[in-house]
């Protein structure tokens, strides 16, 4: 279920081609996607509560629809839709993959070591959504002792953003150059991973860039505990 064609599709590819590695069958999904959901919620860039309800109501609709259909859990692959996965899920008698979750049980089994001694394992989350971060990552991530790093507010209006406005303007190389800093100044504060925390921030980088390997696809770990989900007897 989602807001968006791209993530939507993105999750469907890596949930067949994973499911298939061992020459298995793909098991059976359903797609429900409506992109103007997405801009009910924020119309205009400005949250409207009535929007934003009726919005809400759709959603959970399309919920229903997909429980009623014999789906045997739910995933909502557009990370800006987890801001509202407690409204959207509430009642839902399958379980409502959370992507915050499903990364948070990921870096909990790495069992990760502290790059400085002496501290906790540090998390960064970049993100271009302040309340989806904080709903999504930051209270889960710190509620499991981690301790969570952010972007400061000269980062976020210098290389962050500016980054996801490149990218739209078709400057790649541009874009790149300003996620890489974003990225270099968490590292250098002793993070052991980074989470790409919004739908914007994944795609600039290059597949083979060696920065990536320091970061998380929050929709991997999605795709990982579906797959789970659906095998599971």
């Amino acid at each position: 279920m989602g807001a968006s064609s791209s993530s939507s599709l993105r999750f469907l590819e890596k949930f067949v081609s994973w499911s298939t590695r061992g020459k298995e069958e793909a098991p059976p999904f359903i797609i429900c996607n409506d992109p103007l959901v997405k801009k009910e919620l924020l119309p205009s860039g400005t949250q409207s509560t009535s929007g934003c309800s009726i919005a809400l109501g759709k959603l959970r609709q399309k919920r229903l629809f997909l429980e009623q259909s014999g789906a045997c859990c739910i995933v909502m692959p557009c990370q800006f839709l987890h801001a509202w996965h407690d409204e959207i899920s509430q009642g839902c008698s399958v379980p409502f993959l959370h992507a915050g979750d499903c990364v948070v049980k990921e870096l909990k089994a790495a069992n990760l070591k502290p790059v400085e001694y002496g501290s906790n394992v540090r998390v960064g989350v970049l993100f271009t959504d302040n309340k989806l971060a904080t709903n999504c990552y930051l209270d889960k991530l710190e509620s499991q002792g981690f301790e969570v790093l952010c972007p400061d507010k000269a980062s976020m209006e210098r290389t962050v953003l500016p980054s996801v406005d490149t990218f739209r303007k078709g400057d790649m190389e541009g874009a790149r150059n300003l996620l890489r800093v974003s990225l270099q100044v968490l590292l250098v504060r002793a993070v052991n991973k980074i989470i790409l925390a919004s739908d914007d921030l994944v795609g600039i980088l290059p597949d083979d860039d060696p920065l990536l390997k320091k970061c998380i696809d929050p929709l991997d770990a999605l795709v990982r505990e579906a797959i789970e989900c659906a095998r599971a007897p």
